[in-house]
């Protein structure tokens, strides 16, 4: 099986480093935000998808929790609605934002936040998944064939999904 998603995509990686997780003051401004973000944008989500909101362009993500910290994988439809939900003053984003530096000023070695950002537009995206349950992409946007794609990665990689 493959993604049935066709579109413009986006995926922004971010994540969070615990280094002195008794400065608890620090670790709460950069994590806690998150919860309150994620619920706004799949209010937003369900709201555009039935014509109630506008659609920020927030597919839906993915949380992750390894040895290194705790990595969200999210996927979106373009870089430009990343960047203007980021920056959007009415969001939970940019308080939060603004919240962090304050914190994290006093206190700069205790968290490592990062973020990655790749716009694949034009790159086109190519999965597989094979098993009882899809993951990632597929998980949000349904599964079609792979073969509908292409019998090769590289023939579904940027493949529109066919008959």
């Amino acid at each position: 099986m493959t993604h049935a998603y066709d579109g413009p995509l986006a995926l922004f990686l971010i994540g969070l480093r615990v280094h002195k997780p008794w400065h608890v003051r620090t670790v709460r401004a950069a994590g806690a935000p998150m919860g309150r973000m994620i619920a706004e944008l799949e209010r937003n989500r369900v709201a555009a998808a039935r014509g109630e909101a506008e659609d920020l362009g927030y597919l839906g993500s993915r949380t992750t929790l390894g040895l290194s910290g705790v990595t969200m994988i999210q996927w979106w439809r373009s870089t430009e609605q990343i960047y203007a939900y980021a920056n959007a003053v009415q969001r939970e984003h940019r308080p939060a934002w603004l919240a962090f530096y304050r914190a994290a000023a006093d206190d700069p070695d205790a968290v490592t936040l990062w973020h990655e950002t790749y716009d694949l537009a034009d790159q086109g995206v190519e999965s597989l998944y094979a098993g009882p349950r899809p993951f990632g992409l597929a998980d949000l946007a349904g599964v079609v064939p792979a073969r509908r794609r292409g019998e090769t990665a590289r023939e579904r990689l940027g493949g529109r999904v066919g008959r």
